[in-house]
């Protein structure tokens, strides 16, 4: 709409627990997006809010035993650090609901006016008959609209699509007071609210999850348009496709909910990014342990084969115009792999074009040497220690003493210590 500021939302989290490895991909691949966008144009805008009221967070709290507030300001910031550790920056804006309640009021007041909402039993809500087209944007039909809300059918709603924009709130729950007495607003409302707040009316670009596309995103269209004479609220929507672990969904009854906090422990973050790009963003993912060894151990190569080379100041041809067709990060890697064949047999060109390609995307981003000597929490061998058998492996092949130099060798490579001997001496680096 302007181009010299491409404005774009998308929906953060809702801080009731630690972020899992779904919830990564999402802020992993709108982080890519707004990389690329920023290398195109004079500058971007980049929200996404943070859920801080809902009423996960007030069951979280009360089985913790634990202060809303203590808990939100908690989770938050794990999640900030987690997705810092996966190569995430932090967006322009990251406003939190509890912050913008009253421009909440302010758009149910006219959606209200507008006869768009109806007050019932210390409740507003918004009632969808009132717009012809819901469920447009959704590709679903009334029947499926009913089975796809999973809402309360509640005596005092004239439909059961009708979803709810305030709900009144009890002593033991957050509250603010409002026309209709103390309550806190719905889900939906607040992702309208703090849109307009920051991107105006309409902006570019509306992003999230697939999971999101059915009901929240049809609802925030539903208020939006209605509050604002039928304006669109994003001119284009991307939505990340689903995921999966080793083929099946990703549950805690299965014991494979995978959470980004626990992952970073045992992985490098940038391996955990890679692997996250390597399928189109909009097909489902399936994300498994092979996929990261086969990420960190093409990390290993890229980061061997770029060593301390500058970055390119143009972007690989390939790997911008892969990019710039519906986002395809897994053609753009297929082309930073040809550059990284290259850069090995000894292309200088071809190390700078991997090293501008890979950055565009969030990866090459740190120093050759920290990326190889990075250590999972439970590493067996801290770096000193590992320095140490380094000098001892040294002395013994001074003193000619092979065998026992050998023998270290053989038990550093047991612990996934691989070294490498050169005219500067013994470097080393742990396996993918």
């Amino acid at each position: 709409m302007d181009p010299g500021d491409v404005r774009i939302y998308a929906c953060g989290p809702t801080v009731y627990d630690y972020a899992h490895i779904g919830n990564a991909r999402m802020i992993v691949v709108f982080d890519a997006f707004v990389r690329l966008l920023r290398r195109l144009y004079p500058a971007v805008t980049y929200v996404r809010n943070i859920t801080d009221v809902e009423d996960k967070i007030i069951d979280a709290a009360k089985a913790n035993n634990e202060p809303i507030a203590a808990l939100t300001a908690r989770t938050a910031q794990t999640f900030q650090e987690d997705m810092a550790a996966l190569g995430c920056l932090p967006p322009d804006v990251e406003p939190r609901a509890t912050d913008h309640i009253a421009e909440m009021i302010t758009m149910i007041e006219t959606l209200l006016e507008r006869d768009h909402a109806y007050a019932a039993d210390g409740h507003v809500l918004f009632e969808v008959a009132s717009m012809a087209d819901y469920g447009v944007f959704a590709r679903r039909n009334q029947d499926e609209l009913i089975a796809g809300a999973r809402v309360e059918v509640a005596p005092y709603k004239k439909s059961p699509m009708d979803f709810v924009l305030w709900k009144p709130s009890d002593d033991s729950q957050p509250g603010w007071q409002s026309p209709w007495g103390r309550g806190r607003p719905g889900w939906h409302i607040e992702c309208s609210a703090m849109a307009k707040r920051y991107l105006g009316v309409t902006f570019d670009i509306h992003g999230g999850g697939e999971d999101l596309v059915f009901p929240h995103h049809q609802n925030e269209i539903a208020q939006s348009c209605s509050v604002h004479d039928g304006a669109a609220l994003a001119n284009y929507w991307m939505h990340n496709g689903f995921l999966m672990v080793e083929g099946q969904k990703m549950s805690k009854s299965l014991g494979n909910h995978l959470i980004v906090h626990d992952l970073c422990q045992d992985h490098p973050g940038e391996a955990l990014r890679l692997s996250l790009l390597t399928t189109h963003y909009r097909q489902m993912l399936d994300f498994t342990g092979d996929g990261i060894a086969q990420a960190k151990r093409t990390l290993d190569r890229w980061y061997q084969a770029v060593g301390d080379a500058e970055p390119a100041t143009d972007l690989p041809e390939a790997v911008l115009a892969a990019l710039c067709d519906d986002f395809n990060t897994p053609r753009a890697i297929t082309e930073l792999h040809r550059l990284g064949d290259a850069a090995l047999k000894g292309d200088p060109a071809a190390a700078r074009g991997l090293k501008a390609g890979a950055q565009i995307i969030g990866l090459l981003t740190q120093d050759a040497d920290a990326w190889a000597h990075w250590q999972p929490d439970n590493a067996a061998l801290a770096e000193n220690e590992i320095e140490a058998q380094i000098e001892a492996r040294r002395q013994a092949r001074e003193n000619r003493d092979f065998a026992r130099a050998d023998l270290i060798r053989d038990e550093l490579a047991s612990l996934g210590i691989v070294l490498e001997d050169g005219q500067q001496g013994t470097s080393w680096r742990r396996a993918g």
